[in-house]
């Protein structure tokens, strides 16, 4: 929803997710991705493999033909793939401000914005840059284990200072998937991304169990929500998916 006043690249999107976790390696660009998809395969238009430029900035890649999800990353700005991205705050806190104003996102129904681990100053400027479009909210990733509960209990603080409304807690790796009798072991326990949700008094949106198909999908750049209908984590992709189109105010899903 664009503010009043403030003409911009976002005029066209209609809901901004925010994707976060106090921890790295929890699965947030997996869950990002799976998300989009999901939300593609409902009938909605989300957010390589180069970036070029057009009178309203820059235009995101398109992953399909349909031009139904684009996409925008530092890293399709680099020269080389394997440069490092060396900036201070300030340059970063500059690249995401441009990712808001000077990126030609057109017509949009979602928005999905995956974020660094952490509460940085990344988060921060993200927060306070998406603030005047009103974002949906956010949706807080977490493993099962304590470990990573203990730091994302953090996050949730985090959305709770900044005043950004949480959408749910995703708890992702829940158990794994053997690719032979595709029967669910529980490796990294199970239950922690329900009950941190259920202490901070915020939505539990579901468990997605690890599954080497998707990890192959995800490598070979193909549509997992598509090709493995019959993989335990497609129902929970999907519920999670819908349990967010759930979120939409009517009339604007």
């Amino acid at each position: 929803m664009e503010a009043a006043g403030e003409p911009g690249n976002l005029a066209g999107v209609r809901h901004i997710i925010l994707v976060l976790s106090g921890k790295g390696g929890v699965g947030k660009s997996t869950i990002s991705t799976e998300l989009a998809l999901a939300l593609r395969h409902a009938g909605k238009k989300v957010q390589g493999k180069a970036v070029h430029q057009c009178d309203s900035g820059w235009v995101p890649v398109f992953v399909d033909q349909e031009q139904s999800i684009s996409l925008m990353s530092v890293g399709f700005l680099l020269e080389k793939p394997d440069e490092a991205v060396v900036w201070r705050g300030p340059k970063k806190n500059a690249l995401i401000k441009q990712f808001v104003s000077d990126v030609a996102w057109g017509q949009l129904d979602y928005l999905v914005v995956d974020t660094p681990p952490g509460t940085s100053d990344e988060h921060m400027a993200v927060v306070d840059t998406l603030r005047p479009y009103s974002p949906l909210g956010a949706l807080v990733v977490t493993t099962p284990q304590a470990v990573s509960v203990g730091d994302v209990r953090r996050e949730l603080t985090f959305c709770k200072k900044v005043g950004l409304r949480v959408i749910g807690v995703v708890e992702n790796m829940s158990g794994f998937v053997c690719p032979h009798c595709a029967e669910c072991t529980n490796v990294f326990s199970r239950g922690g991304g329900e009950e941190l949700a259920r202490h901070a008094g915020v939505p539990f949106l579901g468990s997605v169990p690890l599954d080497p198909e998707l990890t192959r999908s995800l490598e070979e750049g193909r549509d997992f929500i598509q090709g493995f209908p019959e993989s335990p984590a497609f129902p929970a992709l999907s519920c999670i998916a819908q349990k967010i189109l759930n979120e939409a105010p009517v009339g604007l899903s």
